[in-house]
């Protein structure tokens, strides 16, 4: 089928539908950048698609700080679709029809996959704050493990936004004669000191709450939801621009009377919205998840390991990227995306690099925008053409 055909089929506004979740327990040991080593670990994942028969058409999802394995479709009994619905599916941009997708919940994080909220097998108790730091690299080596459960020799791309696209470019040094492509969406070499500072302030009000107990709440039967309520508001402002939150709110009011005369309290409606979301997040998301997570962001460096020089990193790498940046993405900004590029072709690598116009931040990867459904779909349907034998 012709890269045209699929691009119309890209058009389309269709699901996977109805998926179940998978989980495998990793049975050999993991050891960790730190030099902890986990004996075994659990890991929650879901596919999309159909492998093929010489297994070539494997695309890995990473996700970003609080994202997890349910990418797309709907679980049993739900209507809310996974975290990137809009760019997964039958003729989406990653393409199900075409591509073997899978998607999985990392080590650390709290949905199933071994984390903090996990037993520690020492002890019998919860890991809590005692579960070991991860770098990126642990994220990757893990995924390796499953790639291997899933005999599977190659990724045709390993595809990731913000946190995922920092996985992708690990990966590509890692493990170079393993993945195709790499797809860096949104994301950046290392962390600017503002990203450390807004995550530091998170994590700050996290451990600031009563309900906190050194991060040993769930052995006290408390979850300190205040504090990571009040850490998620502050994290998803900083994801949104100043542009959108105008349009979206600007000062208006939810309750109240800003007229002289009146002392009834006043809320705008931004105020409503983030304590919306924080309350929100707040009862689903494990507290220590999102403390090491957050770390594991600050800590990352591709070129730590390289005299800090991101072009001998990159020397290491042989697949191709693709690398997308968002206008109003003041978190991981454009100038991020264009420092990958150019150290990229200043290795002498196979690059290609898109900005897209958006109003919305960083929250842009995630949501509808033709532009960037077009620049990904069309990357995609060559990559899946040249698998199938096209032109």
């Amino acid at each position: 089928m012709s890269s045209d055909s699929h691009n119309n089929q890209n058009n389309q506004d269709s699901s996977v539908g109805l998926v179940k979740p998978q989980q495998v327990v990793i049975e050999q040991p993991l050891k960790l950048a730190c030099g902890v080593i986990l004996p075994s670990h659990r890991l929650v994942y879901e596919t999309y698609g159909t492998l093929n028969k010489d297994r070539s058409n494997g695309i890995l999802i990473c996700h970003a700080l609080s994202g997890d394995h349910h990418a797309a479709g709907h679980h049993e009994g739900e209507t809310k679709t996974g975290w990137w619905d809009n760019y997964i599916g039958p003729g989406k941009p990653i393409d199900s029809n075409r591509f073997y997708i899978v998607s999985v919940n990392n080590i650390g994080s709290c949905f199933g996959s071994t984390g903090p909220a996990s037993e520690n097998p020492e002890t019998g108790k919860p890991y809590g704050a005692d579960f070991p730091p991860l770098r990126a690299r642990d994220w990757v080596a893990s995924q390796r493990l499953l790639m291997q459960h899933l005999k599977i020799k190659c990724w045709a791309a390993v595809v990731g936004g913000s946190l995922g696209g920092m996985q992708a470019m690990r990966w590509s040094l890692e493990h170079p004669d393993e993945l195709q492509h790499a797809v860096v969406i949104a994301s950046s070499m290392k962390l600017t000191a503002q990203n450390i500072a807004f995550n530091e302030i998170a994590r700050k009000a996290i451990k600031s709450d009563a309900d906190f107990c050194d991060g040993n709440y769930l052995q006290h039967n408390k979850v300190p939801h205040n504090g990571l309520a009040l850490a998620r508001m502050i994290g998803h402002v900083t994801y949104l621009s100043d542009e959108l939150m105008g349009q979206k709110f600007g000062r208006d009011l939810r309750s109240g009377d800003l007229l002289q005369g009146k002392t009834d309290p006043v809320e705008f409606q931004i105020e409503s919205y983030l304590n919306y979301q924080g309350d929100k997040f707040s009862d689903f998301f494990d507290a220590n998840s999102y403390i090491l997570i957050t770390k594991m962001l600050d800590y990352f460096d591709l070129a730590r390991e390289y005299n800090h020089d991101p072009v001998a990193a990159f020397s290491h790498a042989k697949c191709k990227f693709l690398v997308v940046s968002f206008s109003s993405d003041w978190r991981f900004s454009p100038d991020r995306s264009q420092e990958i590029t150019d150290a990229l072709i200043a290795a002498g690598k196979n690059v290609s690099y898109i900005a897209i116009d958006s109003d919305h931040g960083h929250d842009a990867f995630l949501l509808p925008n033709e532009r960037y459904q077009k620049a990904l779909g069309g990357y995609l349907s060559k990559l899946a053409d040249r698998l199938e034998g096209g032109s």
